[in-house]
């Protein structure tokens, strides 16, 4: 189950937003009845890229054993 604070991957690319599927964000909010997830997308030095709204299906927990992989936002 998905918690406030989690980190999650996402399902699903996110063109508007710079965001592609695998990229981690973290939940900042639960919509009711955990329909939903309010997400924020950061760079690793910091900076906010994106604070949406998601369903339950366009994230998921993140799994044992995987890891991070770097790229850079598209401009």
């Amino acid at each position: 189950m998905i918690k406030e604070l989690d980190n999650v991957v996402l399902t699903v690319d996110l063109p508007q937003y710079g965001l592609a599927a695998g990229d981690i964000g973290t939940v900042v909010m639960i919509h009711p009845k955990n329909e939903g997830y309010e997400v924020e997308f950061m760079t690793l030095d910091g900076e906010t890229l994106a604070v949406t709204s998601l369903v339950a299906a366009q994230v998921r927990p993140i799994s044992h054993k995987e890891i991070a992989h770097v790229r850079l936002v598209a401009a």
